[in-house]
């Protein structure tokens, strides 16, 4: 799974600006698109996220939260790292897979709560935000599958890269101390004897989903 150096650009995936801004809430790593859409005076936890100086103890307050969604505290964790602030341990806390396809991206975005996102190559999407037991059998494959490669590899020290080109797939790791994550062309990947695993469990969890967003509608 090896890395290549970063694009110099930054190039929206989809037509829809709409869809782009929900693509890129699902790294975790952007305070900004929260603090344009929530309104002062702010309630817990935002009124740590948001706060104008960083509180390490009140962040690491937030990242542990039991009651807190996954995003919220991987949005803590971010914070926590871009101000320097120690990070209590390694944890994994999403898993998203990105593919180069020929209309465009498909992106899966699972969280460890057990929720979900997926935009399609077509910009249909999916939010998952009651979990099931086959979808929490699922998630829970995709994680194990991951957690060996975080094991294995090393977090990524430069800004995230834009999304992956036509023919590539990219399976990013948001784990409480960084970005891990590891790219290469399609067929290569899914054959690859660490990455598949995960990839396969990604495919299965997004089947699901969708599946049962189709049934649901």
């Amino acid at each position: 799974m090896a890395l290549t150096p970063p694009f110099n650009t930054t190039p929206q995936p989809y037509s829809q600006e709409s869809t782009n801004v929900i693509y890129e809430l699902l790294f975790c790593d952007s305070l900004t698109y929260y603090k344009n859409r929530i309104q002062s005076p702010y309630e817990y936890p935002w009124t740590v996220l948001l706060a104008d100086t960083a509180d390490a103890s009140d962040l690491q307050n937030v990242a542990a939260d039991p009651d807190v969604e996954t995003r919220i505290k991987a949005l803590a964790c971010h914070r926590l790292r871009e101000n320097g602030l120690p990070i209590e341990k390694r944890k994994l806390l999403a898993v998203v897979v990105e593919v180069g396809l020929d209309n465009g991206l498909d992106v899966l975005a699972s969280y460890q709560d057990g929720t979900a996102r997926y935009i399609n190559q077509t910009e249909r999407m999916v939010i998952w935000e009651a979990p099931d037991s086959r979808s929490n059998i699922l998630t829970s494959n995709l994680f194990n599958a991951s957690i060996n490669i975080v094991t294995k590899i090393g977090p990524w020290d430069g800004p995230r890269r834009p999304h992956p080109v036509e023919g590539n797939v990219r399976i990013s790791f948001l784990v409480s101390d960084g970005l891990y994550f590891g790219e290469g062309p399609i067929n290569v990947l899914f054959s690859d004897a660490l990455a598949s695993p995960a990839l396969t469990a990604a495919t299965e969890l997004m089947q699901y989903v969708t599946e049962k967003d189709l049934t649901n509608q």
